[in-house]
């Protein structure tokens, strides 16, 4: 690929010579001597943002001001939000959220053909690397079988889509698939893709070296900046702009400056001290800026804990957790197989450029915080948010807190003891419930595990806590332990490197005896794919109306998400994932009371079966080799026969099949012209839900599982898909017919319009119970728009653009909430959709609202970015209130997108033009 840089560049433009490898970069340092300001004493996270303007500075899309905008951040004490124009070197992507890209692009190629332009125009202009991971279904568990039967499903499931996706390899230029079983995307970005300096041919044919950079369509693409990477989440229309040459559009960013002291002490793991790092910073309010990481407790930090801390940045709010390039940076990409002389590269143009941390480095940042990671303790979080940080030994009271809130029963002792008729206490009523299980010799109760899984990126990057994992397995399997029959295990790595580790320790062999037999490498659990549990205790649960318990080794716990069995979920770190699917109930306080007996009636506590340090660095050390990453990346592109075996076509333009019920043409360009509107009030708009705090992407749609009584499920039904086909609404996100009624239909989501009801209901026009979706298209063919109204951190969670998309597809023309959290505000943007802010402390509750409101909101018309624009409330008795809402149009860009009907439609008209 030929990169194009700026023009007005040549006073920062120098040539690094590296042992026999010639390089041209943008220098910081010749910038500064240049006049341009002083950078010394930025941050390195901003450096690498710097170094895109030096590159691009045109004098249009990037001017010498917003070069200068960076010393003045440094000047006002890490502040200046100027608009900025980014272009990252690279897009990510995995196929739940690729899949609805391609089928955008397919489109746009339509749309362009429609408006007179060449279909060849709408090819990806940055490197586009798509992993397929979130496939994979844990249908088969515990047995050496589970592997080969689930990929088998898998290609059974989604042929349609995997057909697809195979059309737009062959069709687009700068797109490459990572075919099913090789891993998790931002696995294998960080063990392969990744390489922290990117070189490039720009336009006159000399190489170019810069910081490597990326956006993907997926909130935990940070992960890679553990190794220096700046990476991101996007939405995938904001990344589909991106791949077509569209910069992004942000504001310069607050840096929160996180030291880290000390280091980490026997019996804690990588997943202690990110759970506490994620309640840290979302107690202290990161959303939109960027954390960097610095402090002497990084050089005791191994690389694979930096990516796991990175990882979180969603949970946390931040946009990325960035760690400097230093010595521990090199000897990661060493160890992961990638070039000498780019490892030669990266450390020459880091510490020539200022990128390098060493004992100096000490930058300004906007605020800081700081953790003695010599304080951290084993831990858990849950049950619904990654922030609900316990510690473990207070992981068992904490859950009975949550029986006592989902029964309705006051947990305090003080509360027991005002209801006794003496002078001492009455009993307290335990209220957790227990069911029999039909066909077995034991019974479910509140807080039985019936989900213990080792998934997600997070955590399966992490060697550590994988070998952690693999000893608690040998020791407990030693004494004669295994899972408890009613817990579902699985074991889903990132990337089958470590599959080649855990055999060379001969751990594997270990964790299958416990029930941890590898069950496809890929998200599983971690995005809602865990699969059915056993008939009978679905059954149990269900009549017993228990909280049922799920431990995972992932990044999100929200409600509904893991398993729509399960009502509680904690994540851990991989050893105590193994050690609670032994004890099988989050009742037993695993840190001091026995976790199991042992076949002749020993009692078992967690420390007779928790490895040492020492164990864990001896085999890390051992097994986790250079060849074995080089060995099984080699043929990454290549895949299996399966997928070998995939038949497509060579047509610029991709035949939609009418009968697919995985991949529809979407409606977003039909009828397209060149004629764009301005930006309409709101008038009479009818509100069509009334959320809470918290509601999640998760919440506005959903990834899992749907049953035939849903509007997704009904529209399968009618066209003969049998329920055991239905797979997810993740893996049809290429269906915007599925998606449209999948949208607000979480179970647990709750629409305050409604007393007590969960899941996708709302009030139609007539005032009657409805499903979200069949009141959206009533309200449409009346001719009425929507709103919805919110409560703090809407949209938090994955970077799922249907949660934009199927939102303006219902009709919704506003989102009114108290915050918005940063990606799903910019989907909604490129969607066409506008949010805003309540103002001058209203909120839903403060205004009475039921949602048989009508609202007009004004002064769309000439609006400006972040302006505040009148509201009008008329409610049900005919009473009316006039409030202030602050639009989050943030920038002037993100009002041409709003005008032209959104982000992909600004971007095809302009291509159009310049055909």
């Amino acid at each position: 690929m030929t990169i194009t840089v700026g023009q007005d560049t040549a006073k920062t433009r120098k040539t690094l010579t590296v042992g026999a490898q010639s390089v041209a970069y943008y220098s910081i340092p010749a910038a500064e001597a240049a006049g341009l300001g002083d950078f010394s004493k930025l941050p390195a996270a901003l450096k690498v943002v710097l170094e895109n303007m030096l590159r691009f500075e045109d004098g249009k899309t990037v001017s010498v001001d917003d070069i200068k905008a960076f010393s003045e951040w440094a000047d006002k004490g890490g502040k200046n939000p100027r608009e900025i124009a980014y272009r990252p070197a690279r897009v990510l992507m995995q196929d739940f959220t690729g899949v609805p890209a391609v089928v955008d692009l397919a489109a746009m190629r339509d749309g362009i053909v429609a408006l007179g332009g060449d279909p060849d125009k709408i090819n990806p202009l940055n490197p586009v690397d798509l992993v397929i991971d979130h496939s994979v279904m844990i249908d088969e568990f515990g047995n050496p079988r589970a592997f080969q039967m689930n990929v088998d499903r898998e290609y059974e499931r989604n042929m349609e889509r995997y057909t697809f996706l195979k059309w737009g390899q062959n069709a687009f230029n700068n797109f490459r698939v990572v075919p099913p079983g090789t891993g998790i995307c931002h696995q294998v970005n960080l063990e392969y893709l990744a390489q922290t300096v990117w070189t490039d041919e720009d336009q006159n044919g000399e190489t170019v070296a810069y910081p490597d950079t990326l956006v993907g369509t997926d909130s935990h693409t940070t992960m890679v900046n553990g190794a220096a990477v700046l990476g991101w989440g996007v939405g995938g229309i904001e990344a589909e702009a991106a791949m077509l040459g569209q910069p992004i559009s942000m504001l310069i960013p607050e840096v929160v400056g996180f030291e880290l002291t000390g280091q980490m002490v026997e019996g804690t793991t990588g997943t202690d001290l990110v759970l506490k790092v994620v309640e840290m910073l979302r107690e202290k309010g990161v959303v939109g800026k960027f954390v960097e990481f610095y402090g002497e407790g990084l050089d005791h930090l191994p690389l694979a804990d930096r990516a796991t801390i990175a990882n979180m940045a969603p949970e946390y709010g931040a946009t990325c957790g960035f760690f400097p390039i230093d010595g521990e940076t090199l000897r990661y990409l060493r160890n992961t197989g990638r070039d000498e002389d780019r490892i030669a590269l990266v450390e020459a143009y880091a510490k020539e450029n200022g990128f390098w941390r060493d004992a100096d480095y000490a930058p300004v940042y906007t605020d800081t915080l700081k953790l003695d990671m010599g304080t951290i303790v084993p831990a858990i979080s849950g049950p619904k948010r990654p922030q609900d940080y316990t510690p473990l030994n207070e992981a068992a009271g904490a859950f009975y807190k949550v029986v006592c809130d989902y029964r309705g029963v006051d947990a305090s002792q003080e509360a027991r003891e005002m209801a006794s008729e003496g002078p001492a206490p009455a009993p307290s009523v335990d209220p957790r419930k227990s069911q029999p299980v039909a066909g077995e010799d034991y019974a479910l109760r509140d807080g039985s595990v019936v989900i213990a899984s080792i998934t997600s990126c997070t955590n399966t990057s992490n060697p550590y806590v994988m070998i952690g994992a693999g000893l608690v397995a040998r020791k407990a399997a030693a004494l004669g332990l295994t899972r408890k029959p009613w817990v579902k295990t699985s074991l889903a790595p990132g990337s089958q490197v470590v599959s080649a580790y855990l055999e060379a320790a001969g751990l594997q062999e270990d964790l299958d005896k416990i029930g941890f037999n590898l069950v496809g490498y890929g998200c599983t659990t971690c995005i809602g794919n865990s699969g059915p549990i056993q008939k009978e205790l679905s059954e149990a649960i269900a009549e017993g109306d228990l909280v049922a318990t799920s431990v995972l080794s992932g990044n999100r716990n929200f409600e509904g998400r893991i398993s729509p069995d399960v009502r509680a979920n904690y994540l851990a770190s991989p050893p105590l994932v193994v050690a609670y699917a032994i004890a099988g109930d989050m009742n037993i306080d695993i840190a001091n009371e026995p976790l199991a007996q042992t076949p002749d009636g020993k009692d078992v506590y967690l420390k007779d079966i928790w490895p040492t340090s020492k164990e864990v660095a001896e085999l890390v050390e051992q097994t986790v080799t250079r060849e074995a990453f080089q060995s099984k990346y080699a043929d990454v592109f290549k895949g299996d026969e399966k997928w070998q075996a995939v038949e497509t076509t060579d047509q610029k333009t991709y035949d939609w099949p009418s009968a697919s019920t995985y991949v529809q043409n979407p409606p977003y360009f039909q009828g397209i012209t060149m004629d764009t509107k301005k930006i309409e009030n709101i008038e009479g708009a009818k509100v069509l839900a009334l959320l809470g705090d918290m509601i999640t992407t998760d919440h506005i749609s959903p990834a899992g599982s749907f049953k035939e009584t849903t509007p997704a499920g009904q529209y399968l039904i009618e066209r003969q898909v049998p329920v055991r086909e239905f797979n997810s609404y993740g893996s049809r996100r290429g269906n915007h017919e599925i998606m449209m009624r999948g949208t607000f239909a979480n179970i647990r989501i709750k629409n305050e319009m409604l007393d007590g009801v969960e899941g996708g209901y709302t009030k139609g026009p007539d005032g009657e119970q409805t499903s979200i979706f069949d009141a959206s298209m009533a309200y449409q063919e009346a001719g009425t728009p929507l709103v919805v109204f919110g409560g703090e951190q809407y949209g938090a969670g994955s970077s799922r653009d249907w949660a934009a998309k199927g939102t303006a597809l219902l009709g919704v023309k506003a989102v009114i909430a108290e915050s918005f959290e940063r990606i799903h505000r910019s989907n909604l943007v490129g969607m066409g959709v506008i949010p805003f802010e309540f103002t001058g402390g209203d909120t839903r509750k403060t205004l009475g609202l039921t949602g048989d409101e009508t609202v007009s909101i004004k002064g769309l018309d000439t609006v400006s970015p972040l302006a505040e624009v009148p509201c009008e409330i008329t409610y049900a008795d005919g009473s009316t209130k006039e409030i202030t809402l602050k639009c989050r149009i943030d920038t002037a860009v993100e009002i041409e997108y709003i005008e032209n009907g959104g982000v992909l439609h600004y971007v095809l008209r302009n291509l159009a033009r310049a055909a």
